[in-house]
């Protein structure tokens, strides 16, 4: 790849950044507001998820053709086993997740931005003449949907290049992907999109007995990840054999999620988890089955077929869980749960290089090694599941 073709990718990169960053922040900032006005008033609308269901299922049936694979679609096409991603993608599963937060649906975000930056830069890559340019511009695509969305521009770049294939970082890919992940992180924050971070303050004594509860923590997140992406993938399958029809499935299920979700505290473990992630923060009332209620809920969320992603709710339950265990080790809660956040989020995606850098540009660089230790040893001890079951891995 020469100088002039590296350039070239620089500017487009620069193109993509700003188009995926102010999309994000449209889509984030509307859910924000979606998000709020559902708490404001959950018992008039929890009870409508499974008619929600049921337009998000037409939409895709009607419109979607393909597109229903969702991230499925992305990780074909990066892996060039696909060779469209039709732009409707968009329109579709932002609308999906609008409405699958509205009533009261257990999911994420990321998915959404992840699909809207791979959308655009396969757009551009496949109008290209370059060698392997269409996965190029898919990564540098998939870094400024994650960028815009979180602002952490190194994680979401590590994200980008590692998720696709794991044991295996697309380094051609690292120069386009970096310009367009700062650049989506800096547009979605002018623009007034809210990013998460805490500035962590533990007073924190390296000593023998500090690293086997470090290796400890990283065992169970591990264990928990990788649980998380099992059951999620083996309750997507199930389902699907059991209701074949995509319209009795998310129609069912979204009834049941509805009196779930209303008689568990009127929607605590509706939507994306933040109020979770936010009393793990600031010592609010955390109970020891909040990650596990959280966990189950957006497993069956999703499995039903509602819009969304994982891994806010990852980030959720990590950190709720990480809330839990610190007394136990007798460690400061808030550092717990801030190596939960980062290392549940690792062993369920099977990545290692992107969560280290979400704790670092969440919580500090000052703790850049404890989220080093704790997130390697979880991405060791997760099975090698993922919840990206189109994830190409070459350890098997």
């Amino acid at each position: 790849m020469n100088y002039r073709i590296i350039s070239f990718y620089g500017i487009l990169a620069i193109i993509i950044g700003i188009l995926v960053g102010a999309v994000d922040t449209v889509f984030g900032r509307i859910l924000i507001a979606v998000s709020e006005y559902r708490d404001a008033r959950p018992q008039f609308l929890l009870p409508f998820l499974a008619i929600a269901g049921l337009v998000i299922v037409f939409a895709y049936q009607k419109f979607g053709k393909n597109t229903a694979k969702g991230m499925g679609l992305v990780f074909s096409a990066g892996n060039t086993q696909e060779e469209e991603i039709p732009k409707r993608m968009i329109p579709l599963v932002v609308g999906g997740t609008w409405l699958t937060h509205l009533f009261g649906g257990s999911a994420g975000r990321e998915g959404v931005a992840v699909q809207i930056g791979a959308t655009v830069g396969y757009t551009f890559g496949k109008r290209l003449p370059f060698y392997d340019a269409k996965r190029i511009m898919l990564v540098t695509g998939m870094a400024a949907g994650f960028a815009g969305l979180f602002e952490t521009p190194i994680a979401a770049t590590f994200f980008a290049l590692e998720v696709l294939a794991v044991g295996r970082l697309d380094y051609r890919s690292l120069f386009p992907a970096a310009i367009g992940a700062f650049v989506a992180s800096y547009t979605s924050h002018f623009l007034g999109l809210e990013k998460f971070t805490y500035s962590l303050d533990a007073e924190i004594a390296v000593t023998f007995p500090f690293i086997m509860k470090l290796l400890v923590l990283g065992i169970i997140f591990g264990v928990v990840g990788g649980l998380f992406a099992k059951a999620l993938t083996d309750t997507k399958k199930w389902l699907a054999e059991k209701l074949k029809n995509p319209y009795q499935r998310i129609f069912f299920m979204g009834l049941g999620l509805s009196a779930i979700l209303l008689v568990l505290q009127m929607g605590r473990y509706s939507g994306l988890g933040t109020n979770l992630i936010n009393a793990s923060f600031h010592n609010e009332a955390i109970h020891g089955y909040d990650w596990i209620l959280k966990a189950v809920l957006t497993i069956l969320t999703l499995a039903a077929g509602f819009q969304g992603g994982e891994v806010t709710p990852l980030f959720s339950i990590g950190a709720s869980l990480g809330y839990w265990l610190a007394p136990f080790l007798g460690l400061p809660t808030e550092f717990v749960a801030a190596l939960g956040y980062a290392s549940v989020f690792a062993s369920a995606t099977n990545t290692f290089m992107a969560p280290i850098f979400i704790g670092a540009e969440i919580f500090g660089y000052a703790y850049l090694p404890y989220f080093f230790t704790v997130v390697g040893i979880s991405y060791v001890f997760n099975n090698n599941r993922s919840i990206y079951t189109g994830q190409l891995n070459n350890f098997i």
